[in-house]
């Protein structure tokens, strides 16, 4: 365990942090699986700028790397226009 009273203070964080980090991926998740799996174009594009806005915010605050959130939203993107009307 920690010897230093900054080790431990440094513990407290990273689990604070792990436990956030981790609802804003599942939720991050979700929204993937939400908007992949819905048919109905004008859904899927009403959703799009939320996810994007929350992919933008995960890479700023380097909860995942700014490439993967770059493939993100091109991929959904790519997804969503190729729904049909």
């Amino acid at each position: 365990m920690a010897n230093h009273k900054s080790a431990e203070k440094r513990a407290r964080q990273s689990l604070k942090r792990k436990l956030s980090n981790r609802y804003y991926v599942r939720t991050m998740r979700t929204a993937l699986k939400r908007i992949r799996t819905t048919t109905s174009k004008e859904e899927a594009v009403a959703m799009l700028p939320k996810l994007t806005s929350l992919i933008d915010k995960m890479a700023k605050k380097s909860i995942i790397h700014p490439n993967k959130a770059a493939n993100l939203k091109s991929s959904i993107t790519k997804h969503v226009n190729s729904l049909a009307q």
